[in-house]
């Protein structure tokens, strides 16, 4: 399957996303260690066009629910975190011990963290709604700023754009 990526300028900087016909494969901070283009993508911003709207709309405090065909590619643990995450509502958090608890296996916080950490989708696939126990942020790929932006702007306390 050949991947197709664009680059876009965001209020939250530059983001990277790669589709392919299957869907949406990732969102990538342009600015994080993370960001590695695969060498088998090819440069074309048609199949991510729907996701790069959506993304504004969402930045510009217009969009709660992203409706896009995705295609995470991960093991099936860290699929059905990445689906639970999608059912944390706009404006909500939850702590990594509910999200275990609602994979079904209330002791593997710290592996539904690790698989929170692999999201290959961020912001789409709502990672940066899982704060810790305390109510405190932790972990981002993104980094905490961006993290917290994000959150402010589900809390109405903040506009991006």
């Amino acid at each position: 399957m050949l991947a197709c990526y664009t680059r876009i300028e965001s209020p939250v900087g530059p983001l990277v996303l790669a589709a392919s016909d299957a869907g949406l494969h990732h969102v990538l901070f342009g600015n994080s260690k993370r960001a590695k283009l695969d060498p088998e993508w090819r440069e074309d911003a048609a199949p991510s066009r729907e996701a790069v709207q959506q993304l504004r709309a969402y930045f510009a405090g217009e969009l709660e629910d992203f409706d896009l065909r995705l295609a995470p590619e991960g093991t099936d643990f860290q699929k059905n975190v990445w689906h639970k995450l999608r059912g944390i509502p706009y404006g909500g958090t939850i702590s990594y011990g509910e999200l275990a608890k609602r994979v079904g296996n209330p002791k593997a916080s710290r592996a539904v963290g690790a698989a929170n950490g692999q999201n290959p989708i961020p912001i789409i696939i709502p990672c940066h709604r899982v704060i810790g126990s305390d109510g405190k942020l932790t972990g981002f790929g993104g980094g905490l700023p961006i993290k917290e932006k994000l959150l402010a702007l589900e809390q109405r306390q903040l506009r991006l754009l």
